[in-house]
C-alpha cells in the first residue's frame, strides 16, 4: 500500500484505527495483509506501515483523535460533520486532536488541539444542514447504544 492509497482506504472507510483493534478498520492490519500479533513495529511490513500512518496523520483530510475507545483513530472529513452533529455523545477528550510533534531533541511531543477549536467554519455550517438520526446513521459504528430510559409507570397485567 502506497501512502496515497492509504489516505483513500480512510476516505473509503471514513474512521479508521491506526493500529488498534476495535470496531471499525485498522490500518496498519489492511497494509499487512493479515492480523498483526503484537506490536507492528516487528511486522516485515513495519517501515510500509509507518510511511502510510504519517502520510494519514499528515492529511488535512483527515482528523487524527482517540474517539475509538481511546485509541488513535482517523476520521475522513466526509464524516466531520456527523461528529460535529454529534458531539455530546463523545467525551471532550475523545473529539479533541491529535498532533505528534518532533523536537529538535529527538523526542516527541503531542499537541492537542480540543474540540471544537479545529473545526473548520464550513464543517459547522454543515453539522447544522444535518439531522440528528442521518448523522447517527454515518457513524453508527462508532456509536454506543443509548439505553432507554425507564419508565415511571408500571405495567398492568392483563390476564
Amino acid at each position: 500500500m502506497t501512502p496515497q492509497q492509504a489516505i483513500a482506504f480512510v476516505r473509503a472507510k471514513g474512521v479508521v484505527l491506526e493500529s488498534a483493534r476495535g470496531p471499525v478498520p485498522n490500518l496498519a492490519e489492511a497494509i499487512a495483509g493479515e492480523p498483526i500479533r503484537g506490536s507492528w513495529w516487528a511486522h516485515p511490513k513495519s517501515h510500509e506501515i509507518f510511511a502510510c500512518s504519517r502520510a494519514v496523520r499528515a492529511s488535512g483530510d483527515v482528523l487524527v483523535c482517540r474517539l475509538v475507545d481511546g485509541k488513535v483513530t482517523y476520521i475522513h472529513q466526509s464524516l466531520w460533520p456527523a461528529v460535529v452533529r454529534l458531539a455530546t455523545r463523545f467525551s471532550a477528550p475523545r473529539l479533541a486532536a491529535i498532533r505528534e510533534i518532533h523536537t529538535p531533541t529527538g523526542k516527541h511531543k503531542l499537541e492537542i488541539t480540543p474540540f471544537p477549536r479545529w473545526v473548520p467554519a464550513e464543517t459547522i455550517q454543515a453539522a447544522h444542514g444535518l439531522a440528528d438520526a442521518e448523522a447517527a446513521a454515518q457513524l453508527s459504528i462508532v456509536l454506543t447504544p443509548v439505553p432507554l430510559p425507564k419508565s415511571r409507570s408500571r405495567s398492568t397485567k392483563i390476564d
